[in-house]
Formats: C-alpha cells, structure tokens, sequence
C-alpha cells in the first residue's frame, strides 16, 4: 500500500482578480500563503510523512508546496518540478477577466470553454504578451496554443505513468502540489471517473487530499484532511 497527496495551490493574485490564468506564473496573496501553511499544519497532525514531491514549474504551486512542507517539518524532502503538472493553458482566454470574457462571448460560450472536457478555448496568438516559447523553462517542450482537461489529462498522464506511479508502486510516500486541472486530471485516471463526470468534480485550494492506493495503485480509501472545506470525491471502488 501507497500513500498520495494532492493540493491544489492556495488562492493566487489572479484568482482573487477573476482572470484566466493558466501558465501565466503569478504568485500566492497572502490568503494562498496562509492556505498551503494550514495545509502542512493539517499533513503534521494526520502524521503523513513524504519520500517525495512533485509540483508544476509555477510560482504558486512551488511556494505551496514550500510551505506547507515547512509546516509538516519536511521541507528538506526532493521536490521534483515538471512543466508537465502545470494548470491547463487556457490559449487565447489568458489574462483575461472572466466578467469581460462573459460580456464578449456570452455565459453560455464561457462556461463550455471552462469546464467541458474536451473542448479547448481559442488558441493563443504567438509573440504576445503571454507567448510562453520565449520563456526558457519551455525550452524544446512541445508547447500548446490551447488546451481542454482532455489534452491536459493527455500531457499529465506520459509523466504520471513514467515519474509518479513507479515510486508509488515501490510503496513511496508522495506529495503532489499543483493546479486545478492537471490534479482534476490525476482523479480522472486514479478514479477513472467519466468524461461528463469531471468537470464536476471540484478539488479545493488548500486542503490536502490523502489518498491510499492498494497493490494495483487503485484508490482503496481517500479523503479531505480538512472536513469543513471538503468537496464530494468520486466513488472508491
């Protein structure tokens, strides 16, 4: 038996400004800050101790991952940073206002490009701001114009098969701290939970989620340390 915990970043500077973010590489406001060290504080309590982590090559989900390992007393662990686990680039909606992307195209159009599984938003311009070729973390990484959770899922599950599962399956305690949808993604392949289904499924910021894995590396129990903010989880067969 192994033992996985997701957490989605803390609460970062465009989620409190309600504007698509993606692999634009803001960082915590002070409420995401305080929600990775409630996370740690709640990984110390359960007596959850890591071989390893994992996290996206975003600000907001190394510093989370930071802190809250700072607060489980176990911040000198590795921390593995792939581009991989990054939050879904959301192509030409990034750093846009949701509010302005409602008023342009209509809440019906928004809210299919948000949250269908797989269909992706307008492809992003190359040489604009958000241009993410000339940033060097990329450097001869297939980078997209767009994604949808499918793609997403696509790009997460190579390294998840290749990097993750093979510790987990020598019996590893791991950590992965990263975004909304490259961990929706992770719970869509571990709970094989359907395509209408996902988009559903809502992980909040800052509460861990601890998963045990049986010897097929399938889910046998799970759940939210923090009760009060937990969300609904798929089904453990």
């Amino acid at each position: 038996m192994s033992t996985l915990v997701l957490i989605r970043h803390g609460q970062s500077a465009w989620n409190l400004e309600k504007r698509f973010t993606g692999w634009v590489d803001v960082d915590l406001t002070a409420q995401g800050e305080a929600e990775a060290k409630r996370s740690g504080e709640l990984l110390k309590a359960a007596g959850v101790a890591f071989d390893r982590g994992f996290t996206s090559v975003l600000t907001r989900a190394i510093r989370t991952a930071d802190l809250a390992l700072a607060a489980a007393d176990q911040l000198w662990i590795p921390l593995v940073k792939d581009w991989r686990l990054n939050e879904r680039h959301y192509g030409g909606l990034t750093g846009l206002g949701h509010a302005e992307m409602i008023a342009r195209h209509g809440e019906a159009q928004v809210q299919v490009w948000r949250r269908s599984y797989d269909v992706p938003p307008p492809p992003l311009e190359q040489g604009g701001t958000y241009d993410f070729t000339r940033d060097r973390r990329y450097a001869g990484a297939p980078i997209p114009n767009a994604e949808s959770l499918k793609t997403t899922l696509d790009r997460v599950l190579p390294y998840w098969t290749a990097e993750i599962a093979p510790r987990l399956a020598g019996g590893e305690t791991l950590l992965v701290a990263a975004h909304g949808n490259s961990l929706r993604a992770i719970v869509k392949h571990l709970f094989g939970v359907p395509d209408d289904r996902i988009v559903g499924v809502e992980i909040p910021t800052g509460n861990p989620l601890l998963i045990e894995l049986n010897a097929e590396g399938r889910p046998s129990a799970a759940r939210y340390l923090d009760d009060a903010r937990a969300q609904e989880l798929p089904e453990v067969a």
